[in-house]
């Protein structure tokens, strides 16, 4: 059935390639959020003391906008071929971005080393779906929920980060640190779930 889909989608971007770009609203929105990236990164080396706020603001927005970007695709019927793709770009762009504007405020070797493991891990997956689509496989990698829990502490760790001065009596600084931690680990679990998914298509072997 995937590789119907497959030819199915080459066909059309062969036959029509407007129709494979076609930009739906639920893609604006996605483009949206990679227009965000250059003001996040200015917004974050404001001299200003409320370059922060805004920072996290903008975090915020774009993170919004990738709950609504999918929300409106599958409510609406307004899914397409470029949409699928751009999404999880914009989403792993944003990310790494942000963590590279932490570990740069924050040089400590815990920040960098979680850092370095959830971009290298989107990385990793990645070319693992791409491979796997290859093989007609990609369901073999499909999000697990472990995925999704990492994505949560992620995203709350990153707007914590981002922020990182007291609010209200609470360190924040500190829970950002603590939810990144937990947020690499996951990230290690769910990258270790999909090449156990992954390994007899990578081993030479039959998928199951």
């Amino acid at each position: 059935m995937q590789a119907g889909l497959k030819n199915a989608y080459h066909n059309c971007c062969f036959h029509s390639p407007a129709a494979c770009l076609s930009i739906t609203f639920p893609t604006i929105l996605t483009l949206l959020r990679i227009v965000m990236i250059p003001v996040l990164v200015v917004a974050f080396f404001l001299p200003y003391p409320w370059s922060n706020e805004l920072a996290v603001g903008i975090f915020i927005a774009a993170g919004i906008t990738d709950w609504a970007d999918g929300w409106i695709a599958r409510r609406y019927g307004l899914t397409s071929p470029f949409g699928a793709f751009l999404d999880p770009v914009a989403d792993k762009l944003i990310v790494a971005v942000a963590l590279i504007l932490i570990v740069q405020r924050h040089p400590e070797i815990m920040i960098a080393i979680a850092a370095a493991v959830i971009m290298g891990r989107e990385i990793t997956i990645s070319a693992l779906r791409e491979w796997m689509a290859e093989l007609g496989e990609r369901a073999l990698v499909k999000v697990s929920h472990v995925g999704k829990s990492k994505t949560i502490f992620q995203m709350v760790a990153i707007g914590f980060l981002l922020y990182g001065e007291p609010l209200l009596g609470l360190p924040v600084l500190m829970i950002g640190k603590i939810l990144l931690l937990v947020a690499a680990v996951l990230t290690i679990w769910s990258m270790v779930i999909y090449l156990q998914s992954a390994w007899p298509a990578i081993s030479g072997g039959r998928a199951p």
